[in-house]
């Protein structure tokens, strides 16, 4: 965590799995409020398992609070009117649905007016969903169903984004495009990420913390100089 920022969402001693499965076994992570964290793993490290206890997915034991409020026995509807929001690996748009059927449904927490403002600012940002709008997300190509379900998980005004994988199975320049929006969306918008990534190199150039998760639990964290620097973590994950 950065020391000057307060943190947003804290995870302690988290227990995870999927049936008589473990898959997290005390795994410890702190967001601050307007960061980028990432987190590198190998696959079957528990990366997904934990966005996924994170929104009340799956069941889990141990601490979880977002802006101070305890988030373990809450469903995944009430951690969404909280203000966390998931673009889930694999993309999980609603194919049979239009783009924009997608993105309304995305504000469906909602209450109020703003919808048709935030509606043209996200196809301001997506210009291609805009000229697909009519379109069922079937349709799609992968890199303009990832940009929709990043769209999508933003129309519910979060305060915390998490996206698992943002590029698997996108083209570079595609992913270098979707990075260049989370980090403005950062920037910009002060929006918190968490980011669970395979392609540590351009993860580790919009974050500011960084956590690397074996086998259930954390076992390096820092800013992401002191993790680029680290020279377990840069023969492993960044391949030098």
């Amino acid at each position: 965590m950065t020391p000057e920022r307060a943190p947003l969402l804290e995870v302690r001693d988290l227990v995870a799995g999927y049936g008589a499965v473990q898959v997290l076994t005390g795994l410890d992570i702190t967001v601050a409020e307007g960061e980028v964290a990432v987190m590198l793993g190998a696959n079957g490290a528990g990366k997904t398992t934990t966005m996924r206890a994170i929104s009340g997915m799956i069941n889990r034991k141990g601490t979880i609070t977002f802006r101070g409020e305890a988030l373990t026995r809450r469903a995944p509807d009430e951690i969404v009117r909280m203000g966390i929001a998931q673009v889930p690996q694999g993309r999980g748009t609603f194919t049979d649905l239009t783009v924009e059927e997608n993105l309304r449904a995305g504000a469906y927490v909602r209450k109020g007016s703003g919808i048709e403002a935030d509606l043209e600012e996200w196809f301001g940002v997506f210009p291609r969903l805009r000229e697909r709008r009519s379109q069922k997300a079937g349709g799609l190509s992968g890199g303009e169903q990832q940009m929709l379900a990043i769209a999508r998980a933003l129309m519910s005004r979060p305060k915390l984004l998490l996206c698992d994988e943002p590029s698997l199975g996108l083209a570079p320049i595609i992913t270098q495009e979707l990075f260049d929006v989370l980090k403005r969306l950062n920037t910009e918008q002060g929006l918190s990420i968490l980011i669970v990534e395979q392609n540590a190199n351009l993860a580790l150039r919009i974050a500011h913390s960084v956590f690397v998760l074996e086998t259930g639990s954390i076992v390096a964290s820092g800013t992401a100089q002191e993790i680029s620097n680290n020279d377990a973590v840069r023969t492993a994950y960044l391949g030098y």
